[in-house]
């Protein structure tokens, strides 16, 4: 554990990417494999449920630190962070802080059974843990508890630190490593010593390919080496998906050096990146987050069983019903996400379409090292060969132009069919891993610019972590100017994202400066400040008292030209909500 909270603390202490690689990789190599296990399911993004309830972990903390609860309650508004504020009320114990057992030990025997005791049983071992850590590892074990450790490194980095710790290939590991931070599956010194077995071994002895059927037995093409291909044949493999390919935003330099006629097009979907496995008798649906999403989609799996074994497709999953030009809002996404088992009510109301714009598994064969200009003629010929419900499995269209100023005018265009921009691919480019620029970048999405309203801020909050103490958490209105009333300012956006540090600091202080009434930890502040807000989407909403939602709210810019009166008005949000349906 000691081994673990220091990693934590040089990854938190440090912006330097080589420091950080530094660390991981030095803890790597140091711990047992069962604690590097753990620790890579948290480096990788991992979090259990919520082990222990907020008010019973803010009681115990309580009870442990001697002070009443008005009194945690200011600490907590001032530090921003619960597990930060227990960590530093907690006394210091009088016995030395308990350095020799392992991460893992911790995990199985004193974080994981929190869960199952009773409230009065997990705050006694609550404070018996407390005791027996010093004041850093207290802050990540409150972390592991509440599943809020964020350990601020990207996916790239754990796979650099992990390859350097191995000396495998960073690529295996990136295929290894999908699935590894499922909920379902604890970690375990096994897993990890799979993830870093030599190219062509396996911690469960020989990785031979197994003897199968059709195409399951075609031979393999991987940009790895010819035994890695073989890592795709290992049964704990077979319905694992690939590592995402990432794209980066458009840079408009890339339109003077090459010709359009070298990138395809195709619509950029607001939508849920997956990717489709069908192996022999099964069909799996991942997203990019490594969800399993097979259950939720029926229709999909249903449609994706004309598909041949051994293919691999790449795609943008959304509602969209049959008889409809373009798909439904998000929020239709989000209801079916919700619904672990869709029933037949939810299936007929938002029913699903994957639209797929890439194959990277074909008959079997490993794509991902040839051209796009293949893959895409591998993915029309499986839905071809497959004819699967159109609705439900389709391509995505592809468009050729052989000028820039016809793809601007495509792009211009998108909002008409529900889609957010333009996706550019080279049609040379092989199928990467995550979001590199040491190629400058074969991916790009060429996004609409984004809708936008001038509006008033009339709540703040405080923020949390590096932000406590700041009010950087904000509430938005636009003028409600309808006849049968006098004008009033509605709510309509959240947003916290936008500023620069000096500007947070000064409408801080014009936040406590008109600050009219509290309500816990949310000012209500005089109407003094505008600004410009921008966000992606916008769609009806009967629970907003705005009558819409928005999507991906920011602050674009602080509106120190305009007056309160010159906000926009619930009519402008109206009129960007016909906008966004074409």
């Amino acid at each position: 554990m000691e081994g673990f909270a220091s990693m934590v603390a040089a990854l938190d202490r440090s912006n330097s990417t080589l420091d950080k690689v530094a660390a991981m990789r030095a803890y790597l190599l140091s711990a047992p494999d069962e604690d590097c296990a753990w620790a890579v399911y948290f480096l990788a993004g991992g979090r259990p449920r919520m082990l222990v309830a907020t008010p019973l972990l803010r009681e115990a903390a309580r009870e442990a630190a001697g002070v009443p609860e008005w009194l945690f309650d200011e600490c907590y508004q001032a530090v921003g962070d619960l597990a930060e504020t227990i960590a530093l009320l907690l006394p210091e114990s009088g016995e030395a802080p308990s350095a020799e057992e392992m991460l893992d030990t911790w995990m199985r025997v004193r974080l994981l059974p929190l869960r199952d005791l009773d409230p009065d049983a997990a705050r006694a071992s609550l404070i018996v843990c407390w005791g027996r850590l010093g004041s850093w590892q207290r802050f990540v074990f409150n972390k592991l508890i509440t599943g809020g450790l964020r350990l601020g490194v990207s996916r790239q980095l754990v796979l650099r630190a992990l390859a350097e710790a191995s000396a495998v290939d960073a690529r295996l590991i990136a295929q290894r490593i999908i699935g590894f931070t499922d909920r379902k599956t604890m970690p375990d010194g096994a897993r990890y010593r799979a993830l870093v077995a030599p190219a062509g071994a396996s911690a469960h002895g020989d990785l031979s390919p197994p003897v199968g059927d059709g195409a399951e037995d075609a031979p393999q093409v991987s940009p790895l080496t010819p035994t890695d291909a073989f890592e795709r044949s290992d049964p704990a493999l077979a319905l694992l998906p690939y590592p995402f390919m990432l794209a980066h935003s458009w840079e408009p330099a890339k339109a003077d050096a090459e010709p359009a006629a070298n990138w395809l097009a195709e619509w950029k979907w607001d939508g849920i990146r997956v990717q489709l496995v069908r192996k022999r008798h099964a069909v799996a649906l991942w997203s990019r987050g490594e969800e399993l999403l097979t259950d939720r989609f029926p229709e999909i799996v249903s449609a994706a069983q004309a598909l041949a074994p051994g293919t691999v497709l790449d795609g943008e999953l959304l509602c969209w019903a049959a008889d409809a030009p373009r798909p439904m809002d998000f929020a239709a996404m989000q209801t079916r996400i919700g619904r672990l088992r869709p029933g037949a009510t939810t299936l007929r109301q938002t029913p699903a379409r994957l639209v797929v714009f890439d194959c990277l598994e074909h008959q079997g064969s490993d794509l991902r090292g040839q051209p796009l200009r293949l893959r895409r003629q591998a993915l029309l010929d499986s839905l071809a060969l497959a004819a699967p419900d159109p609705d439900r499995l389709c391509a995505v269209p592809a468009f050729e132009a052989s000028t820039w100023s016809e793809r601007a005018g495509l792009r211009e265009a998108a909002r008409t069919f529900g889609a957010e921009g333009l996706m550019l691919k080279r049609l040379d480019s092989a199928y990467g891993i995550g979001r590199s620029r040491a190629d400058g970048g074969h991916w790009f999405k060429w996004k609409l610019d984004p809708f936008a309203v001038d509006a008033v801020l009339i709540y703040a909050q405080a923020g949390h972590g590096r932000r406590a103490g700041l009010y950087t958490d904000y509430t938005f209105a636009v003028w409600d100017r309808s006849a049968a009333e006098a004008p009033r300012l509605v709510p309509f956006a959240k947003a916290y994202s936008g500023l620069t540090n000096a500007e947070i600091r000064e409408v801080d202080a014009v936040i406590r400066r008109t600050t009219v009434e509290r309500f816990g930890p949310v000012r209500s502040v005089e109407p003094t400040l505008v600004f410009e807000i921008g966000f992606e989407g916008i769609a009806r909403s009967a629970r907003h008292r705005a009558g819409v939602s928005v999507r991906f709210p920011r602050m674009l810019r602080w509106r120190r030209d305009k007056g309160v009166a010159q906000a926009d008005s619930l009519a402008a949000l109206q009129g960007l909500l016909t906008a966004s349906r074409g």
